[in-house]
C-alpha cells in the first residue's frame, strides 16, 4: 500500500507515536509518504528520521496567498502547468478555482500535493488533521481512503474553542475513525461518529528501548522521581513540584528529575525556587529517546500528575507513562481522560484526582515507605505494556485495518463545497 501520513507539523520529538507508526510500516514494506502543514521546532532529531530518511518523504503544505486574486492566479497557473502531468487530478481540481473563495484557498494549501502519486489510504493523526484532509480531498488535492486518529486536544480543547459540530463533515465523509482509548470512543459516539467506521486502536511503544528492570530501594541512595512531559499546563508538573516538596518535608532523601521543555519551564522552576526544593529538583530539558531511556534506568518512581488546563486541554494516554512501565518502574498519575485505562490502581501504580498534590505526596509517601511493593507493581505494568501497548503487534494490527480499508470499493468523490 501507498500510505499518507497527514499531520500537523513534522517532525516532532514528542511525537514518538507517530514515528513508531512511520517506520514500522516501512519495515512491512509499505510505501510512506509524509504530508505535514508545519516544519516541528528546533530539537533534538530522533535518530530514526535520518536512518529512514524521512525527511526525503516529506512534503509540506503551502501557505497560501493573502488576497484572493493571488490565490486563483496562483492555482491557474500551478494547475496548467500539472495539465499535461496530471489531467484527471487537474479538472477535478480546476472548479474549485474558478469558484474561487474558500475552495481555492483550500485547494492553494494543497497545490504542492498535486503532483504527488495517488496515495490508497491517508492516516491522519488528530482530528484537525483528518478535517484538513477530507477538504482537500474534495477539491482534488489529495487521495486515498481517510483514517482519523483521535488523542487529546482534539477531543478536548478543539472542540471547547470550535463546538460539538466541528467533525461533521469529517464524520459524513471519512472513512475510518481511531480513538487512542475508550474514553475517546465514547466522546466520539455523543458527538455522532458513526460506530461502525470507529475502532479504539492504541499508541505503543518500542519495548525494546525500555527494558524491563525490577526496582529495589537502596537506603543509602537517593528515592529518585522521574517526571517526562512537556512543561505545558495539562502536564500537570506543578502539583508534581508540589507533591514533591511535601513528600521530601518526611524523606528527604527524594530527589525530583523533570525531563522536558515548554513554555512553563520558567515558571515552574520559581515554583521550585519558592517550595525550597532546588537543591532536589532537577529540569533536564528536551532529550532524546536514548537519553530519557537512560534517565529512567535509574529513576526508582514514575510520575505523571496530568489535568485538564484552563482551556478544556487533556491527555489521551501519555506516551511516557507506556515507557516507564515498560522499564519496570512503579507509577504515580491522575484519573485523567484515558490513564485509568493503562494504569490499574493499585496493581501497576496509583491513580490520585487531577490538581491534586497531597492525594499525590500521600502515594509517593506510601511507595517510599514500602519498596517492597516496587518490584510487583513494576512488573505488572510491563505485562501490561506487553499485552495492550506493544508497537510491534499495534503495527501489525494497523496493516490489516488499512489493508480491510483499502479493500472496500472507494465511495464516489463527494460533490465539491464551500
Amino acid at each position: 500500500m501507498r500510505i499518507a501520513f497527514f499531520l500537523n507539523s513534522f517532525p516532532e520529538i514528542s511525537e514518538t507515536f507517530v514515528l513508531n507508526q512511520i517506520t514500522g510500516l516501512l519495515d512491512r514494506g509499505h510505501d510512506v509518504v509524509i504530508y505535514a502543514k508545519h516544519r516541528g521546532a528546533d530539537a533534538p532529531i530522533h535518530p530514526c528520521i535520518t536512518r529512514y530518511e524521512l525527511l526525503r518523504r516529506t512534503r509540506y503544505l503551502l501557505r497560501p496567498p493573502s488576497s484572493a486574486l493571488a490565490r486563483r492566479i496562483a492555482a491557474l497557473a500551478h494547475l496548467i502547468q500539472q495539465l499535461p502531468l496530471n489531467p484527471a487530478k487537474v479538472a477535478r481540481a480546476f472548479p474549485a478555482c474558478l469558484r474561487g473563495g474558500r475552495p481555492c484557498k483550500i485547494l492553494c494549501t494543497g497545490l504542492s500535493l498535486l503532483p504527488e502519486r495517488p496515495c490508497d489510504a491517508v492516516l491522519a493523526h488528530f482530528g484537525t488533521s483528518g478535517a484538513r484532509a477530507i477538504r482537500l480531498r474534495r477539491v482534488g488535492a489529495l487521495s486515498g481512503r481517510i483514517a482519523t486518529v483521535f488523542h487529546g486536544f482534539d477531543m478536548t480543547k478543539k472542540l471547547t474553542k470550535a463546538g460539538r459540530r466541528a467533525y461533521d463533515d469529517l464524520f459524513q465523509e471519512g472513512e475510518l475513525f481511531l480513538p487512542i482509548s475508550q474514553r475517546w470512543s465514547r466522546s466520539l459516539a455523543h458527538l455522532g461518529c458513526p460506530a461502525d467506521r470507529t475502532v479504539v486502536h492504541r499508541m505503543g511503544i518500542d519495548r525494546g528501548m525500555f527494558p524491563f528492570a525490577p526496582r529495589e530501594d537502596n537506603p543509602n541512595q537517593p528515592v529518585n522521581i522521574v517526571s517526562v512531559a512537556r512543561l505545558v499546563e495539562k502536564k500537570g508538573i506543578e502539583y508534581g513540584l508540589r507533591a514533591v516538596a511535601e513528600t521530601s518535608r518526611r524523606h528527604p532523601r527524594v530527589r525530583y528529575t523533570v525531563v522536558g521543555d515548554g513554555p512553563l519551564r520558567p515558571e515552574l522552576e520559581r515554583l521550585a525556587s519558592r517550595l525550597g526544593t532546588l537543591d532536589r529538583v532537577r529540569f533536564l530539558g528536551m532529550r532524546s529517546l536514548d537519553e530519557v531511556a537512560d534517565v529512567l534506568r535509574t529513576a526508582s518512581i514514575f510520575l505523571a500528575p496530568s489535568v485538564t488546563g484552563a482551556d478544556g486541554d487533556q491527555e489521551g494516554i501519555p506516551v511516557a507513562l507506556m515507557e516507564a512501565m515498560s522499564s519496570g518502574l512503579p507509577v504515580i498519575s491522575t484519573q485523567h481522560s484515558g490513564i485509568p485505562e493503562l494504569v490499574e490502581h493499585g496493581i501497576s501504580g496509583f491513580l490520585a484526582p487531577e490538581a491534586d498534590a497531597a492525594a499525590l505526596a500521600r502515594h509517593l509517601t506510601h511507595l517510599i515507605e514500602h519498596p517492597e511493593l516496587w518490584p510487583a507493581m513494576g512488573e505488572a505494568g510491563s505485562r501490561k505494556i506487553q499485552a495492550e501497548y506493544d508497537i510491534e503487534t499495534l503495527n501489525d494490527r494497523l496493516v490489516g485495518l488499512l489493508e480491510r480499508l483499502c479493500a472496500v470499493s472507494p465511495a464516489p468523490n463527494p460533490p465539491a463545497r464551500t
